[in-house]
């Protein structure tokens, strides 16, 4: 097998695969908690799981039950809940009502941080050619995200090139956005609210509890209201083209 991180071209040569390579390679794309990421670092890695991180020892949990028969601005509530007194929700950019409860609560799809690695062999044991990656660059550096796992997780907290790098994926939207995880200063974690806007996910920062719009990057609710995160070069290959 021949690789080129320039061009992301790849030739390799194959065997049809048995019936228990077949079942294996199934399992595998299952395997919601086993974060695999394929990823070139100078020559070819591949990224594994990562830990899902709290938003502090002390954080208060996550969850916050309530009655399914609620109206949306009571669903609402029940989500603001798990905000609550960290959100600055006097402050915001767009109508409160245009966010709707997605079901799970705040942290409910557990965003990945710290990915480790695996190597392309491995990759290939789960990853076909057609299937879509999601493709980050930076600093000659290139590192492709299954969507198969980013389905599960839907954010990424991750450094590439040394940079600190959020990689997000709307599964609705089927979005890819790649952010720098840089602002103002200091460094931002990402993690998932348990809301949409305009069937988009709503992400919200560890730090200061803003919550952000995932297509445009932008702070729309909370302490960094107006801010806009930095987009960074991403796209949805083939894992044959990455």
């Amino acid at each position: 097998m021949t690789i080129s991180s320039g061009s992301h071209s790849r030739r390799s040569s194959r065997t049809p695969r048995s019936a228990a390579e077949s079942r294996r390679r199934s399992q595998a794309g299952l395997a919601a908690r086993a974060l695999l990421l394929a990823a070139v670092l100078g020559g070819l890695a591949v990224a594994l799981a990562g830990d899902d991180r709290s938003d502090s020892p002390n954080a208060e949990p996550a969850g916050v039950e309530g009655p399914l028969d609620l109206d949306r601005s009571e669903l609402l509530g029940f989500v603001k809940q798990g905000f609550r007194g960290r959100t600055d929700f006097s402050r915001h950019e767009v109508p409160l009502s245009d966010f709707v409860p997605a079901g799970p609560p705040r942290n409910g799809i557990p965003a990945i941080d710290e990915p480790r690695f695996v190597s392309v062999r491995q990759a290939e044991r789960f990853l076909s050619p057609p299937e879509p990656v999601a493709v980050v660059e930076l600093g000659g550096k290139a590192r492709a995200y299954p969507l198969q796992i980013l389905v599960w997780h839907e954010i990424v907290n991750d450094r590439v090139a040394g940079r600190p790098v959020a990689v997000t994926y709307c599964p609705l939207c089927n979005s890819t956005v790649a952010f720098s995880r840089s602002l103002g200063g200091r460094t931002l974690d990402f993690g998932t609210t348990g809301v949409l806007r305009n069937s988009d996910l709503v992400m919200y920062d560890r730090q200061s509890f803003t919550w952000w719009q995932q297509l445009t990057g932008e702070g729309v609710v909370g302490q960094l209201t107006g801010r806009r995160l930095k987009p960074l070069g991403s796209q949805i290959l083939s894992w044959r083209r990455f």
